[in-house]
């Protein structure tokens, strides 16, 4: 999706306006204000940028930044919402191109998204109400995307797919957050301008495997998982089973496999 579009629909600005318009640039304000403005919110944060500087370098005047978006609020809200767009769009668009996806086109779309990691990583270390805004906007995309990526067949089902897609969330904003750890145990820089995205193979390589191979043999999730199923007997509130020996019998016997004999008993 082309961003310039992104922005002109969010901010309802017609295709024919324009602020001062160069030959090498036809784009209107309002893109020229959101561009500037995540690249500088981005670099200095909320407190450390002005709306002054951020008409300065998309070269228009404050006071259009201001007719456009209001504040340096609603200007916030407006590139929170075309990073999210934006996301998705990459996120769609590298979907569309099937299992047996090009690497190339995949570390491109890294390299162009420099400008929107660093305001998505400064975003989510300053917090406020405004980044729970974000996140929960980049949620439902996700679960837009994963729902159709499971309709491809491009991942497996999930018996709990929207928590599983708020954990994929957290997990790679949690990095992008982190990334000063990441450069300095990986050697990754999410965020420098010069790094090829070639270079975030150390981080890349190990996130493949996991997602392609999985971290625990056959058969250790199952017996994970009977540590979250709850006995009948807690459910129900009665005394643990060590306060009734007549009920135990030989052999190991699951949570579930408990319940399953209570309710036949009882039938």
């Amino acid at each position: 999706m082309n961003s310039q579009s992104v922005i002109g629909r969010r901010c309802g600005v017609d295709s024919s306006e324009r602020s001062e318009p160069t030959e090498s640039d036809s784009r209107s304000g309002a893109e020229r204000i959101i561009e500037a403005a995540i690249d500088l919110f981005g670099r200095g944060g909320e407190h450390g940028t002005s709306l002054r500087a951020i008409a300065q370098q998309a070269g228009v005047s404050q006071a259009l930044v201001v007719h456009h978006f209001g504040s340096k609020q609603g200007l916030l809200r407006a590139c929170d919402h075309h990073v999210a767009t934006v996301t998705k769009a990459n996120k769609e668009t590298t979907l569309a191109g099937g299992p047996q996806l090009d690497p190339f086109q995949t570390l491109r779309q890294l390299e162009r998204s420099q400008p929107l990691l660093r305001y998505l990583a400064r975003a989510l270390t300053e917090g406020g109400e405004r980044t729970h805004d974000l996140v929960d906007e980049f949620v439902a995309d996700a679960q837009d995307y994963m729902r159709h990526a499971e309709e491809a067949g491009y991942v497996k089902p999930s018996a709990t797919p929207r928590e599983r897609t708020i954990v994929l969330v957290i997990w790679s904003m949690g990095a992008l957050a982190m990334h000063e750890h990441v450069r300095r145990l990986l050697g990754v820089d999410f965020l420098a301008d010069d790094a090829p995205p070639e270079s975030l193979g150390p981080y890349l390589r190990p996130l493949l495997e996991l997602f392609t191979q999985g971290l625990m043999q056959e058969g250790a999730f199952d017996q994970m998982a009977e540590m979250f199923e709850v006995p009948e007997s807690i459910a129900h509130g009665s005394a643990p089973d060590h306060e009734h020996p007549e009920q135990q019998q030989s052999g190991s016997e699951t949570p579930s496999t408990r319940a399953q004999r209570g309710k036949g008993e009882s039938a």
